[in-house]
């Protein structure tokens, strides 16, 4: 792999990122970053001074007895993994004893950190989890198995094994959420001793952290894990992007800018003292990652980017957070529309501030954070707040406000059809660039940007999203794909026999609307193949005198045997999908025993039942773009492996390309009372005059169709030609509108469209 490699991360870039290709030279390294080597001496004195740095952490917040524990899994630990290394060279005990540690700066418990000293000893050493268990409980047991890969299956491929070893962890970590704090913590420290890879796979495993383990983090709001990993993971995936603006940053921090930085500081200060405000003045450069990620979304050089320098306010309490505000402001001129209050509305992973951007001196755009202490602490650790500060969080409790999201998580492994399937939405749930809406009843509901109101329904609950029909935005109806905006007040309405439609797929950008939509459509399929396939089946099985419910039931289960079909209501799927066709079906289950998969045309003939078409088939009855067939037409249906049955008119051009696929068609007829609306297309060559279409779309209306599209094209500057699709309950419905349109002064012409 190249820096100019396309993927997921790499978006168009200004072009001073699109550095020339720079390739790496060979390695004959393995990936794994934990290979085993041969058992070499250990600085024993290395491995005490990390152990001395450990028990000083603890000693600062855990109890005696508590600190005896861990000292006992250390023990545990070493004795495992005696003789392994890392590919550092290192003992392999000094990286649970580094995972520990950052564990412990966060002033995590005891059992966590027992856990975090054994999280490697189930998958890299003979310890099995029973041992585990027995040795330090259940709960660390549990801890450990979560963090735990799953390297006991086959997988198809790397992507797959990834995958599913993901998806244990992620919902090992909605039973326990210090499952993910210590896969942080593991992934935070491989990173820093990434040096010792191959390029190749420091490239995949920074390419993980970036899409993976950072926005994990700042989802649960560990501000300083989330910005190292970003920050680690640039610099080995894109290490000549990093150095490019590295030199950029260089540059522009001439001795002039940085005495500029310093006079805002003072000035902040001083205006805080004026109004007699207790407050923590810092000023700060963003972070490179930052940096570039505004670059490469916003496709802006560097030189256009003007908020490169941040500060920062802490006082006492919120209400002061507002006063502040109006200093700030009577100091330097706002920029107008980039004033944001997460205090009174947070973020989703319960981060709150006030956000501002000024025009500083000389015209530099500069931006101000305000915040409380406690703000401060809960922006920087985010949950882990709940075990760092229990008596002084007075915000949002960290770990209810990730309780959304883990049960998010739950019902998207629900109705995910694999783990790939499951990754890749989460994935998109881990970058929402959010906006905020309200409920009627004025609750907030945080969505990702570009959230439809699709997205809404599903947020409040599945139920809803699969029931509804419309919705009310500020109290006007609006369609249920318009993107809501911060602010709005959005109602759904809902309706019992309302079901998904496969075309809000296009538009909803939430993960847990995309998984329930996907897992309604597929259940809602698969009973509209199963009752296809009864109609079929019996239907052909009418012919031979038999019926579904008189069949023998040995020859039956024969036949589910041979063909390896569970059930019966897996065949008559089957059947309804087109994946096998019921007359060569109806005759193995009668006791003939020609070979289904020899078909004729004299059997095709033999069997002259014709399946009724009502128009509420499903999913699973197509009509076809090509002819767009509608009641009174002649019809021909086709089986298509996987989708159905498509519906064609006789005279369809198309039908003489499938002559030879005797097979897989299927004598078809309308029923005696066709149900709903019918799409077809007419063309209409008028005068070019001014309101023709007008007058057009009137007689239509008039006559009960509906325009679902219309096309101009103009011919010459005289003549037009309107293509209208229209709604129509059937043939004679189209005729008459047809009739209609005929009798208005610049019509010359109307034709139906078969397109080829």
């Amino acid at each position: 792999m190249t820096e100019t490699d396309p993927s997921p991360l790499a978006l168009p870039l200004p072009a001073e990122l699109a550095a020339p290709p720079v390739r790496s030279p060979p390695s004959r390294q393995r990936d794994n970053p934990r290979d085993h080597a041969a058992i070499h001496p250990e600085p024993v004195s290395q491995t005490q001074a990390l152990l001395s740095e450990l028990c000083a952490y603890l000693e600062s917040y855990l109890l005696p007895e508590q600190i005896s524990e861990c000292y006992r899994a250390y023990l545990f630990s070493a004795k495992a993994h005696a003789g392994q290394r890392r590919r550092s060279g290192d003992p392999y005990i000094h990286h649970p004893l580094a995972v520990a540690r950052i564990l412990a700066e966060m002033r995590m418990d005891h059992r966590c950190l027992i856990a975090a000293l054994l999280h490697d000893v189930i998958e890299d050493t003979q310890i099995d989890k029973e041992q585990v268990a027995e040795a330090f409980g259940a709960e660390v047991a549990e801890l450990v198995d979560g963090v735990s890969k799953l390297t006991q299956l086959d997988f198809q491929s790397r992507a797959e094994a990834q995958a599913a070893s993901l998806q244990k962890m992620l919902l090992a970590m909605t039973r326990d959420i210090r499952v993910i704090l210590i896969k942080l913590a593991d992934r935070l420290h491989n990173m820093r001793t990434l040096d010792a890879m191959s390029r190749e796979a420091s490239r995949r495993i920074s390419r993980e952290t970036l899409e993976i383990f950072a926005p994990i983090a700042n989802r649960l709001g560990i501000n300083w894990i989330k910005i190292e990993l970003e920050e680690l993971g640039f610099a080995h995936y894109w290490p000549w992007r990093r150095r490019i603006i590295e030199q950029a940053l260089q540059r522009r921090n001439s001795a002039a800018r940085i005495e500029m930085v310093s006079l805002v500081q003072t000035a902040l200060k001083q205006a805080l003292a004026r109004d007699g405000i207790q407050g923590r003045v810092e000023g700060r450069q963003k972070h490179l990652y930052g940096i570039y990620r505004k670059m490469r979304d916003k496709s802006r050089r560097f030189s256009e980017l003007a908020d490169v320098f941040g500060f920062r306010i802490t006082v006492d309490r919120v209400d002061t957070c507002y006063r502040v505000l109006g200093v700030v402001h009577n100091l330097y001129k706002p920029v107008p529309g980039r004033f944001k209050d997460y205090i009174a509305i947070p973020k989703a992973n319960g981060y709150q501030s006030l956000h501002t951007a000024l025009i500083g001196p000389q015209g530099i755009q500069i931006e101000v954070q305000i915040r409380t202490e406690e703000m401060q602490r809960l922006a920087e650790s985010g949950i882990a707040a709940h075990w760092m500060y229990k008596s002084g969080i007075q915000g949002p409790n960290p770990t209810a406000l990730a309780a959304d999201w883990l049960q998010n998580l739950l019902e998207m492994q629900r109705q995910a059809g694999n783990s790939v399937e499951f990754l890749e939405n989460v994935k998109v749930d881990l970058f929402p660039d959010e906006v905020y809406v309200f409920t009627p009843k004025g609750h907030i509901v945080a969505l990702k940007r570009g959230a439809t109101a699709v997205d809404f329904a599903y947020t409040i609950h599945s139920d809803i999203g699969n029931t509804c029909i419309a919705a009310r935005i500020d109290q006007r109806m609006a369609a249920l794909s318009t993107p809501l905006r911060s602010g709005q007040t959005v109602e759904i309405i809902t309706a019992p026999g309302a079901r998904p439609n496969p075309g809000w797929l296009n538009f909803v950008v939430t993960a847990k609307a995309r998984a329930a939509i996907r897992s309604q459509l597929k259940n809602i399929k698969q009973h509209e193949a199963q009752a296809l396939g009864r109609r079929l089946l019996n239907g052909e099985l009418a012919s031979l005198g038999l019926g579904i419910e008189t069949l023998d039931p040995l020859r039956l289960a024969a036949y589910l045997e041979e063909t390896g079909l569970a059930s019966l209501d897996e065949l008559l799927s089957e059947v309804g999908l087109g994946n096998r066709l019921a007359p060569l079906v109806a005759r193995r289950l009668s006791g003939a025993d020609r070979d289904e998969t020899q078909p004729t045309r004299a059997d095709q003939d033999q069997h002259p039942h014709r399946l009724a078409i009502r128009g509420t088939e499903g999913i699973v009855v197509h009509f076809a773009r090509c002819c767009l067939p509608i009641p009174g037409d002649g019809i021909l249906g086709i089986f298509s492996p996987g989708r159905g049955i498509v519906i064609h008119r006789l005279e369809c051009r198309n039908l003489a390309r499938l002559e030879s696929r005797h097979d897989r068609r299927l004598p078809v007829q309308w029923s005696a009372e066709p149900e709903g609306e019918f799409a077809t297309e007419i063309r209409v060559e008028v005068s070019n005059r001014r309101g023709v279409l007008a007058v057009i779309a009137g007689a239509i209306a008039e006559l009960g169709s509906n325009i679902e599209n219309v096309q101009t094209l103009e011919k010459d500057g005289v003549m037009t030609d309107l293509e209208f699709r229209l709604l129509v309950r059937g043939r004679d419905h189209l005729a008459q509108i047809m009739r209609r349109l005929r009798r208005i002064a610049d019509v010359n012409r109307i034709t139906r469209i078969t397109r080829s």
